[in-house]
């Protein structure tokens, strides 16, 4: 059986059956997509994997009490109880998430590599920098949608249902994140020009 031709209420139905590659490959289909929405808010490698972890201690959990019933829905359930996971965590520690700006973890090596020259390369990495410390400046509910958005690749019905708002409302503040991130970016370009 070709596990990675099963759609996930087939793989569930497999794991809750008692066969756990069904939950080995929702893991793989799903890992990098939960685990960088994870990492992008709590900017930290280790909490990001204890997250990660936890989230899918409550998955199996709830999987193996029949308590699942979002038919075809899992990424968005499962990228909610993480999302929930990092609130918790948040209002514990009373501090707002940031998007990681270490040089351990480039979010940007993600989305890909092509051919480029050494001078394309060094403005790309530059830009990126530059990005992601602007990001950092966006008020949290922008902040948020843009991460899940572009860098978890998220719809905005997605969106919506993790953030507990209407899609006019997730969509609303992604239109004010980056009509923001253009100011910022003009700002940054008039004072390097003067």
């Amino acid at each position: 059986m070709d596990f990675q031709l099963q759609s996930d209420q087939d793989l569930i139905h497999l794991y809750v059956g008692g066969d756990e590659k069904g939950l080995v490959e929702l893991v793989r289909r799903y890992k990098s997509k939960i685990y960088t929405s994870i990492y992008l808010l709590v900017k930290d490698e280790h909490l990001a994997e204890d997250i990660f972890q936890d989230t899918f201690i409550k998955v199996i959990n709830t999987l193996r009490n029949g308590k699942y019933n979002e038919e075809g829905k899992f990424l968005p359930w499962v990228s909610r109880i993480a999302h929930n996971l990092v609130i918790d965590h948040f209002r514990r520690e009373k501090r707002a998430p940031t998007v990681n700006t270490s040089e351990d973890f480039d979010i940007f090596e993600v989305l890909g590599e092509y051919d480029e020259s050494t001078e394309d390369r060094l403005v790309r990495e530059q830009t990126h920098k530059d990005l992601k410390t602007l990001i950092q400046l966006l008020p949290s509910e922008q902040k948020e949608v843009l991460i899940m958005r572009h860098f978890a690749d998220m719809s905005f019905k997605e969106i919506a249902d993790i953030t507990d708002v209407s899609i006019n409302t997730a969509l609303g503040r992604m239109r004010y994140a980056l009509n923001n991130l253009r100011k910022m970016m003009q700002v940054k370009e008039l004072s390097l020009k003067n």
